[in-house]
This record gives structure tokens, C-alpha cells and sequence, in this order.
């Protein structure tokens, strides 16, 4: 951070607080049982998403583009969950309020990274169901394990880059009055408007990164849904149409648990309740993790046979 201000001005000093105080819900009894809720729901995305994980890993039937971009969104949920939950539980159930100004950047940091890669993984993945379902005698040329490692790779890259810019931006604001985050992790939108000089850059970047890593997604998703939708009403029989459409099931319930609460806070931002708000970003935060591979599991027929057979393995060995 200290590269990214000598490059932005010399000489200028900014008022920096040792520590933050993170708050947490305010005037809510008996809270401690809502972050060991949240504890247990990371315990079965941990599994889930291992299982999920190994399943592509160990099967070669599963390696295919499209599992690519399956295995890094069990991947990316996976990193996702393990920057926070482990972070939130230490900070309320163990009563560690303060985290360190370095600290709590870094926090900020992975934890955007990781819920912004979710959203480009959802798009990587309606990108193939497109091809397959609009251009199925082009899906083998356009969708290779080149292109989608490629295209999952320069999501990433840029996703660190534009997350670090905001992050960066963070460290030009001076903090001379209150310390205290209205949230339950080091909230980007909560941190930079305890400033008392200018946050103007911030702001401006929150509201790009908004349209940029949600609102640009989402509708390249609908997007892509309404050409499949297209493709699908000219198939002439009924039976045809749904046995594409089921094809889709799996991701559209993704996109839906994914977007739809994400959306509803960050576009409301300071307008909407601290508690609601952090109720909202905590389940955001762990549920999709959780869901993504139990519903890939139950709705991919392709993981459903490969976990068979490696439990049918596993039972003749033992």
C-alpha cells in the first residue's frame, strides 16, 4: 500500500488509526448462536465443495471445459468461506473486536476478491450453456480447455486488479474520529465513510466496481438466458425444449441465490439498516457457498454418477 500512495502523491500524510473496531449486530440478544449457525453452514461448505472439488479432480470424465469453470467456483467458494467465516467467529464468539489497520484491508481485500469471482464464474459457466444449447455444432471449437482456462484466468486478474485499486483508494483517507464499522467484516462501503477527508474517489469506485463486478454480469447472464430461450422455443417438440432447459436448471438457481440478495444491498448501500444489512451480506456470504455444490450434485447428472462410483470404489476396497 505504501508503493500505491508514493505513486499517487510525496509528501502528503494521511491520519491512519492503529486498529478498527468492528461492531457487529447492535441491540440483538442472544446473537453468539447466529455466528455459530453460520460456523455450521461452513462446515458443509468446506465438505461440499471438497467433495465437489475431488470428484473432478479424480475423475477424467469430469475434465472437461466446463468443469473448469466448476472447479474453480467450488475453488473460489471454498477460499471465499475460509477468509471469513474463520475471521467472524474469532472476532465475535471469541470477543476480538479490534482488528489492526493492515489487518483489515488485507481482510477486505480477499474477501471481495473471492465474492466478485463467484459472480465472473456464473458468467464463464452461462457462456458455455450458450454454446451448447445456441451453437452445438460449434461447442467443441469454441469451448476448449485453453479458452476456459484462459477465460477464468483473466477473471481473476482482473478481479485482483480492480479490488486492489479499490483497496488502495482506501489508504488515501485519514480517520480522525470514529473507528467503528457498522458490520460484521472491514466493509468496504462502511470503512471509507468514516473518513474525514474527501472520499469522493471511493465512492465513484464503488458504484464502477457495482455495475462492474454485479450489475455487468447479471446481464450477460440474462442475456445469454434470453438467446438460449430463443434457441429453445424454435425446437419443435415440448420434450425437447425441457430436456435443454434442465440442462440450465443448476446454473439458473445459482445465478438466482447469488445475485438476487447480493444486489438488494449493495444497491441500497448506506440506505439500508445496519443489522439488515449485515444479515443480508453474512447469509450472502455463506449460503451460496454451501448451496452451489449440493445443487450441482443433485441437478448434474455427470457429478451425481462420478460420486457413485467413487463411494462404490471405496466400499470394494475397503
Amino acid at each position: 500500500m505504501d508503493l500505491f500512495n508514493s505513486a499517487l502523491g510525496k509528501n502528503i500524510t494521511f491520519l491512519r488509526p492503529a486498529f478498527f473496531i468492528i461492531s457487529g449486530f447492535i441491540g440483538i440478544p442472544n446473537i453468539k448462536y447466529y455466528y455459530a449457525f453460520l460456523f455450521f453452514v461452513y462446515i458443509i461448505s468446506v465438505l461440499a465443495n471438497t467433495a465437489v472439488m475431488a470428484a473432478i479432480y479424480l475423475d477424467h470424465n469430469l475434465r472437461t471445459p466446463k468443469y473448469i469453470a466448476v472447479f474453480n467456483l467450488a475453488l473460489v467458494d471454498l477460499l471465499g468461506n475460509s477468509a471469513m467465516v474463520p475471521k467472524v467467529l474469532d472476532i465475535f464468539l471469541f470477543n476480538h473486536p479490534h482488528i489492526s489497520y493492515n489487518d483489515c484491508l488485507t481482510f477486505l481485500f480477499f474477501y471481495y476478491v473471492f465474492l466478485s469471482m463467484q459472480a465472473l464464474n456464473l458468467v464463464a459457466l452461462s457462456y458455455d450453456r450458450v454454446m451448447a444449447i445456441v451453437y452445438p455444432l460449434h461447442y467443441q471449437l469454441k469451448v476448449t480447455h485453453k479458452f476456459m482456462f484462459c477465460l477464468i484466468a483473466s477473471f481473476w486478474v482482473f478481479v485482483i486488479i480492480v479490488v486492489l485499486i479499490a483497496t488502495g483508494l482506501l489508504t488515501r483517507l485519514s480517520f480522525c474520529e470514529s473507528v467503528v464499522i457498522k458490520s460484521f467484516f472491514c466493509d468496504h462501503g462502511q470503512i471509507y465513510r468514516l473518513a474525514c477527508n474527501d472520499y469522493t474517489p471511493s465512492d465513484i469506485t464503488a458504484w464502477i466496481l457495482l455495475v462492474l463486478i454485479l450489475w455487468l454480469p447479471l446481464t450477460i447472464v440474462l442475456l445469454s438466458y434470453l438467446s438460449i430461450g430463443y434457441a429453445l422455443a424454435k425446437v419443435a417438440t415440448f420434450r425437447e425444449r425441457m430436456k435443454g432447459f434442465k440442462t440450465c436448471t443448476a446454473h439458473l438457481s445459482l445465478v438466482a441465490i447469488y445475485f438476487l440478495p447480493i444486489l438488494i444491498t449493495f444497491t441500497l448501500g448506506a440506505n439500508i439498516e445496519p443489522n439488515a444489512r449485515i444479515i443480508n451480506l453474512s447469509l450472502t456470504s455463506v449460503f451460496p457457498p454451501m448451496l452451489n455444490p449440493i445443487i450441482y450434485v443433485l441437478q448434474t447428472q455427470e457429478i451425481k454418477e462420478s460420486l457413485k462410483r467413487s463411494t462404490s470404489l471405496g466400499a470394494e476396497l475397503s
